[in-house]
């Protein structure tokens, strides 16, 4: 009976050794699918920003030229205010 439990400690390390590789490679696939995937979104992220970035540049503009163009209005109802207020002294 002695020689039975010596027996099958080498067995039982090689099967843990054999458990150790598995896992090791099944990581190592599985992170390489990780990096793949974080990179993929990592892509679609910067082209999400980028068209942001061109949309908040427009809708910028666009303001810029509104405010602009308000101004402009108020100062010809300004210049008219001022006429009528000359005539009429």
């Amino acid at each position: 009976m002695a020689e039975t439990p010596t027996d099958a400690v080498p067995l039982i390390l090689m099967k843990i050794q054999e458990s150790i590789s598995a896992l090791r490679s099944e990581f190592k696939s599985d992170l390489g699918q990780f990096k793949q995937s974080v990179e993929t979104r990592f892509d679609r992220l910067e082209a999400l920003v980028r068209k942001q970035r061109r949309d908040s540049a427009g809708m910028l503009v666009m303001m810029r030229a509104a405010a602009s163009d308000f101004d402009e209005r108020v100062s010809e109802v300004e210049e008219r205010l001022r006429a009528l207020e000359a005539k009429g002294q």
